[in-house]
């Protein structure tokens, strides 16, 4: 699909996902269609329960689905995953950071889980940190960033291996305004 020139990054059709619970199934994400070009901006809104994270979950591959397709920087969900996790970073509601190390090893380690040099991994992490305000908080150990810097630290974590895509699903949650617009800057 391309608009003005530009190939979808992101295109699913029909989209969807049950889950089986003890009253049922339940239809989290049904019929989803969308289609998002290189450079667009695409926000998610709706009510708690609307299906947002699950459908965000689908196009990381963190679930599968149970209906449709979808393919991110023309990489399957269902049969290229790995695909799809190379070109693509995720920023979780919760993040998932490891509270006993410093910044500096969170960074380097997600970098290295991407197949970077030591030397590279390590480039990448100082990179980051400039980027993101990090710089000076390198060596602390991330359980005792704030919230605001935990958030900065789960971008960076995200973008750790130039992603083509980015999912941020709910990034500025539970933080005050001061420090939600830093994160937007």
């Amino acid at each position: 699909v391309f608009l003005w020139g530009m190939a979808a990054v992101i295109s699913a059709a029909n989209l969807a996902r049950t889950f089986q619970t003890k009253a049922g199934p339940v239809d989290a994400v049904r019929g989803v269609d969308l289609t998002v070009h290189e450079g667009e901006i695409l926000g998610f809104l709706g009510p708690n329960g609307a299906g947002k994270t699950t459908t965000l979950r689908l196009l990381t591959t963190l679930l599968k689905p149970t209906g449709g397709s979808a393919t991110v920087a023309g990489h399957d969900l269902v049969t290229d995953p790995a695909g799809v996790r190379r070109v693509s970073g995720y920023v979780a509601q919760s993040g998932g950071v490891d509270p006993r190390i410093s910044v500096r090893e969170e960074l380097v380690t997600q970098a290295r889980f991407y197949r970077l040099s030591r030397a590279d991994a390590a480039a990448r992490a100082g990179e980051l940190a400039r980027d993101l305000d990090l710089t000076g908080l390198l060596d602390r150990r991330t359980g005792a960033l704030s919230g605001g810097q935990r958030r900065r630290l789960d971008i960076a974590m995200a973008l750790t291996h130039r992603p083509k895509v980015l999912f941020l699903d709910e990034p500025t949650t539970g933080l005050d305004p001061g420090s939600r617009a830093d994160l937007w800057d």
